[in-house]
């Protein structure tokens, strides 16, 4: 099973990943994604969120978890930056992404998710909705994004 495990922001394993990820959302959008828009990096690190990463080596994925942003109440965090390697998508691997990120914000003590997606990932907000997202009104300024999501956490699952 792939590893996910926190990188900094600023790790070579996390510039590749978003290196990738960015590239993919300007020719997904047919435009120039600014990469600042919406997420600071420095947001993305302990002690207001956290990186992962998936894989070993090569990365194969990431995902991000930031609080203190704009229109976040207290006790919820925003997630940012889901991405998955072309070679491992239908694999699972953004489910886990995504259920690490849960499990990490339940140990910050959050109580409440939200992100933003575009109209131009539509296998995203399909991701969000079968795993109990929840459609919301606007909750912040990002430019890029056309649908806004929630999700209630609940109790950390004992394996």
């Amino acid at each position: 099973m792939t590893p996910i495990r926190p990188f900094p922001v600023d790790a070579p394993e996390a510039t590749a990943c978003l290196v990738a990820y960015f590239a993919e959302l300007s020719a997904r959008f047919g435009q120039t994604f600014d990469p600042y828009a919406d997420a600071d990096p420095a947001a993305l690190q302990p002690p207001r969120g956290l990186f992962l990463i998936a894989g070993t080596g090569m990365p194969m994925g990431c995902v991000a978890l930031r609080t203190g942003a704009e229109g976040l109440p207290p006790g919820t965090g925003e997630v940012k930056r889901l991405w998955v390697a072309p070679a491992a998508r239908g694999q699972g691997l953004a489910r886990r992404l995504m259920a690490e990120v849960e499990t990490a914000a339940r140990g910050m003590g959050l109580s409440h998710l939200r992100l933003d997606t575009s109209r131009h990932l539509p296998e995203a907000q399909a991701l969000y909705l079968r795993d109990g997202w929840t459609g919301i009104p606007r909750y912040n300024s990002n430019p890029y994004a056309d649908h806004w999501f929630e999700k209630q956490l609940g109790p950390a699952q004992i394996s």
